[in-house]
């Protein structure tokens, strides 16, 4: 297996040229405090898979930002709160969530009930997920990992601090959730459909909930503070990130919150490193 890096900077090349520059490396500058602009150049990772598959990895930036909701954002719950800086130290995360191809080159077979090799994989658990990440760790000798809930919101929101990261209000142009128009996409869509946020990653609103490394708490009282995974194995149920294609988009906010302990056709995951 095969890993390409490439160097961006103001605009993306095209794939061709991607594919071109094979070894082009770009550091941050510096930090991030949410409020200011992300920096205009990022180094992706190519993962090759076989069979032409790869999977794309995007380096985001360390930073610290302003974790969960205020009272007053539409749609919040107590779960987001307290509100609490947390300060993330740089990563990498898939730029688009795992898909079945993916799964079925790492995994050998496909779960999903939604069958397409570009749609998002669904209907796995959190413990599935994490093979997948010690799979794919094993085949890379690169270790993968299931994100943070911190380092989810903080990819997510991408320097914004509005409920989504394109504005205040949900858009059809730009999340899969079934329930903004009956009749609209009542099921999964292909990655990467809807618009990136500014850190270039794809369907973070919408399409398919993330799992997350943590266990869900009930309450943001006693949570990390620098970007690790609050787990302490007394929770039989993980978070979830990002709303879905099945819900209301008031669910999909960068802040909000959910969990299971059960696959779901609504329930996807994306990888992370570092």
């Amino acid at each position: 297996m095969k890993i390409w890096r490439t160097e961006y900077h103001k605009k993306r090349p095209s794939f061709r040229s991607r594919r071109a520059i094979l070894t082009g490396l770009c550091a941050w500058g510096g930090s991030i405090v949410f409020g200011g602009k992300p920096s205009v150049a990022r180094q992706d990772q190519f993962i090759a898979l076989g069979s032409g598959i790869q999977l794309e990895m995007v380096t985001i930036p360390g930073g610290s930002f302003l974790m969960g909701a205020a009272i007053a954002e539409k749609y919040s719950k107590p779960d987001e709160r307290p509100q609490h800086r947390v300060t993330v130290p740089a990563f990498q995360i898939g730029r688009y969530p795992v898909t079945q191809r993916q799964w079925q080159m790492v995994m050998g077979n496909n779960p999903s009930r939604f069958q397409g090799d570009n749609l998002p994989v669904e209907q796995v658990t959190w413990q599935q997920s994490v093979e997948f990440c010690q799979k794919l760790s094993a085949i890379t000798s690169q270790k993968y990992r299931l994100p943070t809930e911190a380092e989810w919101e903080y990819a997510c929101r991408a320097s914004t601090t509005t409920p989504y990261h394109f504005g205040q209000v949900a858009n059809r142009s730009v999340i899969n959730s079934y329930a903004y128009e009956a009749g609209q996409n009542r099921q999964t869509t292909p990655v990467g459909s809807f618009s990136a946020n500014a850190f270039g990653l794809h369907d973070m609103h919408g399409n398919v909930e993330e799992w997350c490394a943590d266990e869900f708490h009930h309450s943001y009282d006693g949570a990390p503070n620098n970007g690790s995974a609050w787990a302490n194995d007394t929770s039989h149920s993980h978070v979830i990130r990002g709303g879905s294609w099945l819900i209301n988009p008031g669910y999909c906010r960068s802040a909000n919150r959910d969990f299971s302990n059960e696959a779901a056709s609504y329930i996807g995951f994306r990888v992370a490193s570092g």
